[in-house]
């Protein structure tokens, strides 16, 4: 019985399993997944009767969707680029800029100079 209520879950909410691993687009996947999240989420409500659990049901399914979303995004990732978790040395941030602007002139910085208004 537990792996029957496991392989019926999977076939519904693993994208993995169910016809939508045919769309190649994870962010596709995704909203198809949102869509269906909301249409169950209204249709909970109408059978209950009040508007107030869909706005729970609904901020429920995007959450909980968003984060296995955002999860599997960063195994991905993880899995293909693992270079994208690393630090580089220098620069961490494309917002440090390597020039200031005095007076209307752009003024570039020294090479060792750390640069930013924080430092």
């Amino acid at each position: 019985m537990r792996e029957w209520v496991y392989d019926c879950w999977n076939s519904v909410m693993d994208m993995e399993h169910n016809p939508l691993k045919n769309i190649p687009s994870l962010q596709v996947r995704h909203l198809v997944m949102q869509v269906l999240a909301w249409m169950w989420c209204i249709t909970f409500a109408q059978l209950a009767g009040s508007w107030y659990i869909f706005g729970f049901s609904a901020i429920a399914h995007v959450i909980l969707l968003g984060a296995i979303v955002l999860t599997v995004a960063t195994f991905e990732t993880a899995k293909h680029k693992p270079g994208m978790f690393e630090f580089k040395k220098g620069y961490h941030t494309p917002s440090r800029g390597r020039a200031v602007y005095v007076d209307g002139k752009r003024v570039e910085l020294p090479k060792g100079d750390s640069g930013g208004e924080h430092d």
